[in-house]
């Protein structure tokens, strides 16, 4: 039964972060994109903070590595991915969510060089290279066509997000503060919002624009309450029940959600070297992380018998 309900919370977080694309590119037609993310963090860090009140007192920063922590998710987990939404604007949902599947390769990367003891085998490096292939066969310019322009631009941004992300979550790592999870993503949501909507109203975006029509609010409760909201409290459940290693594999299930919703939905184009680009970087993280995907599959196969 336990198990069952581990498989079900598994793939509602899928639907719930692969959703979140699609509904980035429904908000953008109403609202502009660094707006656009601080109003979504600002309501899912107050929704986390109040459930880390409800279910702990340690919900607030204490000590020094509380407060780099929260830094670090602030300015580079949850700041940086405003990149995504800017990018976004230029390339499909399901394209940005293969480009962001690339996260457990570059947290291996970042961690490499900044992370004590974190060492790469030589298997693990061929991983890495292919990995590295897979996001340029989704990002490569095609001769004649739209990748040639905005296209790249907005792929490119969308990996940049990807590796702000890949750092503050490293850097938190790095940090190893005692707060729970939970209160720690609400700050650092929290702070993010603050700088998104302060980037915002310096490059000219501004609330006076924004039009709250039903299709920009279902967006904005979406993306705040059930990808950031629940979609969270859902990953740090499972999280501490199964491992990072599982938990981290609904990397490879978001792109393909993304992918169905925007072509169902949203008419989006599937390129082909989108979808070669995907299947080569989860060829990539396989290569990485062979040892601990034996091991897990060992287990699984033990606990059939």
């Amino acid at each position: 039964m336990s198990r069952a309900r581990d498989i079900a919370a598994f793939l509602l977080m899928a639907l719930l972060f692969g959703g979140a694309f699609p509904a980035i590119e429904v908000g953008l037609r109403s609202l502009p994109p660094l707006l656009l993310a601080g109003v979504r963090y600002g309501v899912s860090g107050a929704l986390l903070l109040g459930y880390a009140l409800v279910r702990t007192d340690d919900w607030r920063p204490r000590v020094r590595a509380d407060f780099a922590a929260v830094l670090a998710g602030g300015v580079f987990f949850i700041g940086g991915s405003g990149l995504t939404f800017v990018g976004q604007q230029y390339t499909t949902a399901g394209t940005a969510a293969v480009v962001f599947s690339a996260i457990p390769i570059l947290t291996v990367v970042v961690g490499h060089v900044l992370l004590p003891g974190e060492r790469v085998s030589r298997r693990g490096a061929v991983g890495l290279v292919v990995g590295v292939v897979g996001v340029a066969i989704v990002v490569r310019p095609e001769s004649g066509g739209s990748k040639l322009g905005a296209g790249l631009v907005g792929e490119v941004l969308v990996f940049l997000a990807a590796l702000s992300v890949t750092l503050g979550t490293v850097l938190v790592r790095r940090s190893d503060p005692p707060m729970p999870v939970v209160a720690l993503t609400g700050w650092s949501m929290v702070l993010g919002a603050v700088i998104q909507v302060a980037l915002g109203v310096a490059v000219g975006e501004s609330f006076a624009s924004a039009r709250f029509d039903p299709a920009a609010v279902l967006a904005l409760a979406y993306l705040a309450v059930l990808a950031s909201g629940v979609g969270f409290v859902v990953y740090f459940d499972l999280l501490s029940r199964v491992g990072p290693l599982e938990v981290n594999l609904v990397s490879y299930l978001v792109p393909v959600v993304s992918v169905v919703v925007g072509w169902v939905l949203l008419g989006e184009p599937v390129s082909p070297s989108t979808l070669a680009g995907f299947g080569v970087i989860v060829a990539g993280f396989a290569l990485l992380k062979d040892r601990e995907l034996a091991a897990e599959l060992a287990k699984y196969r033990g606990a059939a018998r």
